[in-house]
């Protein structure tokens, strides 16, 4: 199992959702913005051992969106998670290594969806 790169602009709720990913899983990265996920991703080391990206929908400077695309451009195998606020902007992502939940979102839905991803993800590795 490789690492979990969440991406969260809120310290308090951050630190929640990163402690609850790490009920489940070993190694779990949090940074603040799109940008430091960004130049994260561009070190050979911490990518190969890349396996999930979990973000918000709306991202302060880069949008949700935008940010996928641009991680797709750089990964483009790479599975991400996105949480955001309502459904209707679940048609902004596109791609079937891209699954969006709306809040309310439980702590055993992300951890569930992580799993699912995590599987399908290893599924077409092997």
């Amino acid at each position: 199992m490789g690492t979990i790169l969440l991406v969260d602009e809120d310290p308090l709720q951050g630190l929640l959702r990163k402690s609850i990913l790490e009920r489940r899983f070993l190694d779990v990265r949090r940074v603040s913005d799109a940008a430091e996920a960004l130049c994260l991703v561009e070190q050979p080391v911490f990518a190969e051992n890349l396996d999930l990206v979990i973000s918000g929908h709306h991202r302060p400077g880069i949008g949700g969106p935008e940010f996928v695309a641009e991680l797709h451009t750089r990964m483009p195998s790479l599975p991400v998670l996105v949480l955001g606020d309502a459904m209707e902007d679940s048609g902004k992502y596109t791609g079937e290594r891209v699954r969006f939940l709306a809040k309310p979102i439980a702590a055993d839905e992300i951890l569930t969806h992580a799993d699912q991803m995590l599987a399908k993800s290893r599924q077409k590795i092997a």
